[in-house]
């Protein structure tokens, strides 16, 4: 084939192509609506029906439960609710150490014994009022008599001692730093 040929069949091409552009637009299709395609009418010659697997598979039951499951997954709820409650349990024990004293008891200048019954009765009246942080002002120790502080010791192990109350910690320098302890009640 040489240049000459190719320049013939072009030319034919765009024939062609104008003859059917001057082609009137609006004929009619004589297709009649939802006729069957050549692969359907295949199909249908080798007994293929749409309409008969659409009846097969309404004839499947599913599992109602199956169904379910499908459509919404598996979720493990006691796995969900261990997380909500140790989060929420994390944010009210960081809310409680936050949180300001609802009760204060001052132990400067009280004997070991003075302490230890005056302590005994302010937790008792605490707990009956229902708060749930308490500070405990003991000094860091400075007007004891000897070298080692009374009080500070004393306080750690009463709430050691005690059943209802747990955590315990040093407020800042505003509240008495080492000289106090806040208690959270159990």
């Amino acid at each position: 084939m040489d240049f000459g040929d190719i320049l013939n069949q072009w030319d034919e091409q765009e024939r062609s192509a104008k003859k059917k552009a001057k082609a009137p637009q609006n004929q009619v299709s004589h297709k009649r609506a939802n006729a069957r395609t050549a692969e359907e009418r295949a199909l249908e010659k080798a007994g293929y029906s749409p309409e008969k697997e659409m009846e097969e598979q309404a004839k499947v039951q599913i599992n109602p439960m199956e169904l379910w499951l499908r459509r919404y997954g598996v979720t493990d709820k006691d796995s969900e609710a261990e997380e909500y409650n140790e989060r929420t349990k994390m944010e009210h024990r960081e809310y409680l150490r936050t949180m300001r004293p609802e009760a204060r008891i001052d132990l400067h200048g009280l004997t070991r014994d003075e302490a230890w019954g005056r302590l005994d009765s302010f937790v008792a009246d605490c707990i009956r009022r229902g708060y749930k942080k308490i500070l405990i002002v003991h000094g860091k120790g400075n007007h004891s008599k000897g070298s080692d502080p009374v009080l500070g010791p004393l306080v750690k192990t009463f709430i050691e001692r005690h059943e209802q109350l747990g955590t315990s910690g040093h407020p800042d320098h505003t509240q008495g730093g080492s000289g106090a302890t806040w208690v959270i009640i159990k």
